[in-house]
Order: C-alpha cells, then structure tokens, then sequence
C-alpha cells in the first residue's frame, strides 16, 4: 500500500515475508527485463539489416519498455526490502507522468505495429511505398507526442486535487484510479478524462487492432501453400501473442469507472503490463526471430573479443 500526504509511504507487498527477500534475487525480474529490450535496441542499432519498419517500431517499444519499469520498480524494490517505503507527492506525480505516457504509448504502438503487419501480408508490393522511412517516423513521433499531451493534461488534472486523509493508496505504485480515490475535492472532470483515455487508448486502439489481423487472417488463408501460411503466420505470431498478453491486462482492470475500481484487480494487472508483458516481450521477439537472434549472436561475439 501507498501513503500520499506530503510523502507517499507504502508498506509495497505487505503479505510477503520481508526477511525471506534478498537484495539480489528481488530485482532479478526487473534487471531481465532491463537488459533483454536494451539487448533489443543495441541489435536494432548496429545491424543495418535489421532497419526496417517492423524492427524501428521493436526499438520505440523496448524503449517505452524501459521507461516504463524504470519509473516504478526502484521505490517498488525498495518497499519489498523495507516494512515501508516512501515517495515525496512530486516523485508520486512524475511516477505517474511517466508511467502513464510509456503505457499509453506502448498501446499506440502495438496498433501501429498491428498496421505494420497488415502492410506487410495483405500489401506485399505496396509494403516499401505505404511503410516508408518518412512515414514510420511520422507514426512513431506522432505516438510519443500524442501520448505526452495527454498524459500532460491527465497529470495536470491530478495535480489540482486535494488529499485529506487518510491518504493510503492500496497499490504498489502512484495511478490515477486510486489516487483519484483519494481525493477530497470534485473529480468529476479527471474521471470524464479517464473514460474518454479508456474508450481511445483500449475501446478504439483494440479494435483497429482487431480489422487489421482480420484482414490479415483472411489474407494468410488465402495463400496457396503450406510454407507461405507459415512464413507469413510467424512474422506476426509474436506481435499477436503480446497485443493479448497487454490487452487482457488493461480490459481486465481498467476499462471500468472509477467507481468500480477494485484494489485486488488493479495490482494483478498492473504486474502483468508493468512487469510480465515487458519481460516477455525480448523473449517473445528474439526466440521466434532468426534476423534478431543473428543479431544478438554479432554483439556477443563482438563483447567476447
């Protein structure tokens, strides 16, 4: 749990046996995650034939990856190795800024990478022209910037709220559901703004999603051969499997009001979309991938000598 007055302080993960933890097997999940998406973005850099649109969009997702576990798990480490663990109200709102902006914009950028995938299998002939460089760019930039500003008015909405007491936040890091529970002042306009975020980040983002592996599916079926189906089945097989994998954490906790925020709910999906989906994802790339793993095979080569 989280306090939030001046200081946010937390017993984090109060039912777990704190004198069983261990300084180096702790942060062991978070360190994996770290090291296998920085692993992802050194091989995308320094392999010229892994600049692709496909491979641009890995690297923007490891990056928000990154920032994403970054901007929780150090004070979320820190409260499992204490009784409690506190945070200044300004650490609270820049763990949420930051948060907020790297969970949106990996949202954004899987339905990007869903189009990414429709070009490639339904458009083969047309791929280079509608994924060009200029237009990949524009994509990415527009994902950042427009998951920036939102998230700017989200944080700003929060900051004018009043917290009395008793300021516990039942959660392992600052959000807005549970800090909007808190409030002592009207939060009409901050839930109008979290509905509105549900219905373009999960509702909108899902379902152009969902038409553009429609249309992938019907294209695969269409082909001919066995090993065509195959071939265009396993370059979009990982990104399927991680658009589940984060969805079904967000429908599962979020795409609700406010009113019906469950603590219980909250916690399991955000260790699921904070921690298991950014661990997997290098996995789920990198195994299923000869292009990445080749890659991955240079750079260690090239640290051994």
């Amino acid at each position: 749990m989280v306090i939030l007055t001046e200081r946010v302080s937390a017993p984090l993960f109060s039912d777990l046996p704190v004198d069983q933890l261990d300084e180096e097997t702790v942060p062991l999940p978070w360190k994996l995650q770290r090291e296998g998406n920085l692993l992802i973005i050194l091989a995308i850099s320094f392999n010229s034939g892994l600049h692709t649109p496909m491979y641009f969009f890995l690297f923007n997702l490891a990056t928000m990856d990154i920032i994403c576990t970054s901007s929780i798990m150090p004070k979320a480490l820190e409260g499992l190795m204490s009784e409690e663990s506190s945070i200044s109200y300004g650490g609270c709102m820049a763990q949420l800024y930051f948060l907020t902006w790297a969970a949106s914009s990996e949202l954004l950028l899987l339905t990007v990478m869903a189009y990414d995938r429709y070009a490639a299998i339904c458009h083969p002939l047309h791929y280079s022209t509608m994924m060009s460089k200029a237009f990949c760019s524009k994509l990415t930039t527009g994902v950042w910037v427009l998951c920036a500003f939102n998230t700017t008015i989200n944080t700003g909405l929060m900051l004018r709220l009043n917290f009395c007491g008793p300021n516990i936040v039942t959660h392992f890091f600052c959000e807005v559901p549970p800090l909007l529970l808190l409030s002592c002042s009207s939060t009409y306009v901050n839930s109008i703004m979290v509905v509105l975020a549900d219905a373009f980040y999960g509702i909108l983002n899902f379902l152009m999603t969902v038409v553009s592996y429609g249309f992938i599916i019907s294209s695969i079926l269409k082909m001919r051969t066995v090993e065509g189906k195959k071939k265009a089945f396993s370059t979009c097989s990982s990104h399927l499997i991680v658009v589940c994998m984060y969805y079904t954490a967000v429908f599962y906790a979020y795409i609700s009001p406010v009113s019906s925020y469950s603590a219980e709910k909250s916690k399991l999906a955000g260790v699921l979309y904070t921690m298991l989906s950014p661990t997997l994802n290098p996995l789920m790339y990198t195994l299923r991938n000869k292009e990445v793993k080749a890659a991955l095979r240079k750079i260690f080569s090239f640290t051994r000598n």
